[in-house]
């Protein structure tokens, strides 16, 4: 008992030296957190191997409550045990230390967890895009490039947030743009509330929760567009699936049978707003359903496998590195990393 306890302590302690490293988008914490939130596992499965599957509380886990429901009602074909958690760091520490089989991350932090465990990962689905918005009270306000000479208030130093904005002030010329960073998407809302003229870079769900607090705040371009426009080779993307590399060696038909559903699962949300909403409110994700409907459609659940999967997430993992080595673990993730079902 003692040696798994070091073991799992010891993993954690990886984890979050990753976490601080590399970082990650939508890990903020609301007022009311529930980490270790599990949904039950299902019954169904037949003699199939149980995947553990860990998910952070926002966008990634908004595209899995339809498969947890399934499960929770032994309705789903294979056999799950989900976990929501706040933070990145719990997740890569599960990963790390095997109670994970499967985890949806940042796709940075996918990477990083690759170079420190020497490939004992791979990525299996891009699950979210770009989910960054730049929100204010502002009129004057409709671009990065109308950033410049501002205070702009944003989470995720060191992650995500940062290298992204960073990146693309750096493309569209604006080199007197102020980053403060806070710790809490919570903290910067009330920033906003208190002065909507602000000008915050939130993840969603919580740009949507910023402008129901506040009417006045809007919501004034999304980071996914900006990156566009830029015509680059690569795309602005936020969650990946990644799933242990014994895990998937000795169980390979429950990995693809976990892609197919997830993949469903992820599909719905994005065609049936109200179910999926009443979903997201029920396992605590966000707490009011009418604000879980407005959210949804901006948060870019997407279920992308195969090759086009290795190609956006080696483009974008490129992008990053070109930017900042250790964004993605000081060196770029061989092919193996990538799990095209081939």
């Amino acid at each position: 008992m003692k040696a798994n306890y070091l073991r799992k302590l010891g993993a954690l302690l990886l984890a979050m030296m990753l976490v601080f490293a590399a970082g990650a988008c939508g890990s903020e914490k609301e007022n009311t957190t529930s980490a270790g939130t599990e949904a039950s596992t299902a019954v169904s499965g037949g003699n199939a191997a149980e995947i553990r599957v860990g998910s952070l509380k926002g966008p990634t886990t908004m595209g899995l409550v339809n498969l947890m429901k399934a499960s929770e009602q032994g309705k789903a074909e294979g056999k799950y045990k989900f976990t929501m958690e706040t933070q990145p760091d719990v997740i890569a520490a599960g990963v790390v230390s095997g109670d994970f089989d499967i985890a949806l991350v940042p796709a940075n932090l996918a990477a990083v967890l690759y170079k420190k465990t020497e490939g004992k990962v791979k990525v299996l689905a891009i699950n979210t895009g770009g989910v960054l918005e730049c929100v204010t009270g502002s009129d004057n306000i409709t671009s990065v490039k109308d950033l410049a000479g501002k205070t702009v208030y944003s989470t995720g130093q060191g992650a995500t947030p940062e290298y992204a904005l960073k990146f693309l002030l750096d493309k569209y010329g604006v080199t007197d743009c102020s980053i403060e960073f806070k710790s809490e998407a919570t903290e910067i809302a009330s920033l906003l509330a208190e002065d909507p003229s602000k000008i915050a870079i939130l993840p969603q769900p919580f740009a949507t929760v910023a402008q129901v607090q506040n009417d006045k705040v809007k919501s004034v371009f999304n980071l996914t567009d900006e990156w566009q426009k830029l015509g680059l080779d690569s795309q602005l993307i936020t969650g990946v699936t990644i799933v242990r590399s014994e895990f998937l060696e000795k169980n390979p038909d429950a990995v693809k049978l976990f892609i197919k559903e997830a993949s469903s699962s992820a599909e719905s949300a994005v065609s049936d707003v109200d179910g999926t909403a009443a979903l997201i409110a029920e396992y605590g994700i966000i707490e009011k359903e009418p604000v879980a409907k407005k959210a949804l459609p901006s948060c870019h659940i997407s279920a992308i496998t195969g090759t086009e999967m290795k190609t956006i997430v080696s483009g974008y993992l490129q992008t990053l590195f070109d930017q900042d080595p250790k964004a993605v673990g000081g060196a770029m993730p061989a092919d193996d990393f990538y799990y095209t079902g081939e």
